[in-house]
């Protein structure tokens, strides 16, 4: 054992640890085990997990060992750090008024169609510098963090040209060297066909020739998403992008029968992509194709809900049929502008069926094999990176219940506190 530990906490009341010792993510009954240890302890040194357990067998391991920093979380609920696997939070700002068009009763490619939608955030994103891309972007990053995500995914996809896809991505990669976060760079040229393009495989040429190209040599990314969706790319489309991408080394996402079943899982699943995701209008083919397959399902609940639908993904269908399921927020400034994690797993439990014990999982350990970070992030066992929040309740569950509230009030990345509320302890219920 380490002669000095940088960091130990003790005083869980409930450690979740959400471990599935070297087996992927987690699949059917597997996913309802949340790995809770009682009154638990976690002992780090040099960013990794040394000791994990009961507090007595934690404190015995660590011994005589100098420690650099402990915490008592007195009773508290300790997780995983949330793994965020898709979002868009790179952009110029919200779109508050199209959420009130909806309302109202326009449909999302309703205000596509007038120029809203993706059409407005590229028009804004390509007139912003990198730097105030970069800072605005850096400023929900940290209200991110404070909601304990300690890793997210990120993809590009507001610019849609050469030029200011790599200017969105380099912003990422900055992010990333800046904040205490892991974050994941996905290349998402094809999000959209832009506003000057005919619609015809122009703009397919492009992404394939020059900007998957231009992406891989620089090492800004890697996944490659496509959105295919009827009247964006078709399934041909996508096929073309994504074998393309994978011929310059770079792994697969696919946005997926968001809309319409397109087959997007299916070909998901036969091209061995990381994820497919969005899926709320996926086929029972589709769900087969997920469940024989290693390809993860990543379910965007706060998306139904921001577009005040109830047509959620089939996720109780998934799990029991074997489908890996993780979930995300889809944070965007349109039809999903919350980050909150915390939200996105009481949406799952309420409107989806998920248990709480299901959708914390899907939202640490699954959501980061399908970030790329398994077996690195999103459960806690020794070895893992040291990336944990301590959340101001007494059972994880009260997490989906209690919606609406950001529980979490101290964030470690890599054995280090990242942000800690102030002064908590005294507006705290916990052990009273």
């Amino acid at each position: 054992m380490p002669r000095m530990y940088d960091f130990l906490l003790y005083g869980a009341g409930q450690l979740v640890t959400c471990s599935n010792p070297g087996k992927g993510p987690k699949r059917g009954k597997s996913l309802s085990d949340p790995g809770i240890v009682s009154d638990g302890a976690i002992a780090v040194s040099g960013g990794t997990i040394q000791a994990i357990g009961p507090r007595d067998d934690v404190l015995r391991a660590v011994g005589s060992a100098r420690v650099e920093r402990t915490m008592d979380a007195g009773g508290r609920v300790v997780m995983p750090g949330w793994v965020d696997p898709h979002t868009h939070a790179v952009f110029s700002r919200y779109r508050a008024d199209e959420y009130e068009a909806r309302i109202r009763g326009e449909g999302y490619l309703e205000i596509e169609r007038r120029g809203g939608g993706i059409k407005r955030t590229v028009r804004e994103v390509r007139a912003m510098s990198e730097d105030q891309l970069f800072e605005v972007s850096r400023r929900r990053l940290a209200k991110i963090l404070e909601g304990g995500t300690t890793t997210i995914e990120i993809k590009s996809g507001y610019g849609l040209d050469l030029e200011n896809e790599l200017k969105m991505l380099r912003v990422i990669a900055r992010l990333g060297r800046e904040l205490p976060l892991d974050v994941v760079a996905t290349f998402m040229g094809a999000h959209q066909k832009p506003p000057e393009s005919s619609g015809g495989s122009a703009y397919v040429r492009l992404v394939i020739d020059d900007m998957i190209p231009a992406v891989a040599r620089e090492g800004l990314a890697e996944f490659v998403d496509v959105f295919c969706e009827r009247g964006v790319f078709s399934v041909e489309e996508t096929e073309e992008i994504l074998v393309a991408a994978r011929a310059h080394g770079l792994g697969l996402k696919v946005h997926a029968d968001e809309i319409t079943p397109q087959g997007g899982a299916e070909l998901a699943a036969r091209l061995a992509a990381r994820s497919a995701e969005h899926l709320t209008k996926i086929s029972r083919a589709g769900i087969d194709a997920l469940a024989s397959s290693d390809t993860i399902a990543v379910l965007l609940p706060a998306t139904t809900f921001g577009l005040g639908s109830r047509d959620f993904a089939p996720a109780r269908e998934m799990i029991d049929r074997g489908v890996a399921v993780a979930l995300a927020t889809d944070f965007n400034p349109g039809s999903s502008p919350s980050c909150s994690m915390s939200f996105v797993v009481a949406v799952a439990c309420s409107q989806m069926r998920m248990t709480p014990a299901e959708a914390v999982n899907a939202a640490t350990v699954n959501a980061a094999f399908a970030a790329g970070r398994g077996g690195r992030v999103g459960s806690l066992e020794k070895g893992m990176q040291a990336d944990f929040a301590v959340h101001d309740v007494e059972d994880y569950r009260e997490i989906p219940s209690r919606a609406g509230t950001n529980h979490a009030v101290a964030v470690v990345k890599a054995g280090a506190i990242a942000w800690e509320r102030s002064a908590y302890e005294t507006a705290s219920e916990v052990g009273l």
